[in-house]
């Protein structure tokens, strides 16, 4: 199991790397699963998990490269999260 601050260390390539590699063995752990009984079954959860961890971190990367700064529609849509929907409520 990666520890996030493991994965902030690095760089995108890297991180791209070590996904493919992850799903490889995801691919290869539910193939070897459905002929036969896994010796530790509880990979396949460490691996998809791993694997979100990873790509979510992608993902702060390449929002931080942005300088965080949200334009057009993104913004437009935290702001309507946050300030809620009219004509939405009860009443």
């Amino acid at each position: 199991m990666m520890k996030a601050s493991q994965i902030r260390e690095l760089n995108a390539d890297e991180i791209t790397t070590r996904i493919a590699e992850l799903e490889r063995e995801r691919f290869n752990l539910r193939f070897r699963g459905a002929t036969q009984t896994l010796d530790d079954p509880l990979r396949l959860r460490v691996i998809r998990r791993d694997i979100a961890r990873l790509k979510t971190i992608a993902r702060e990367q390449v929002l931080r490269r942005t300088d965080g700064n949200m334009t057009g529609n993104a913004q437009e849509k935290t702001q309507g999260k946050k300030a809620g929907v009219a004509g939405k409520g009860r009443g």
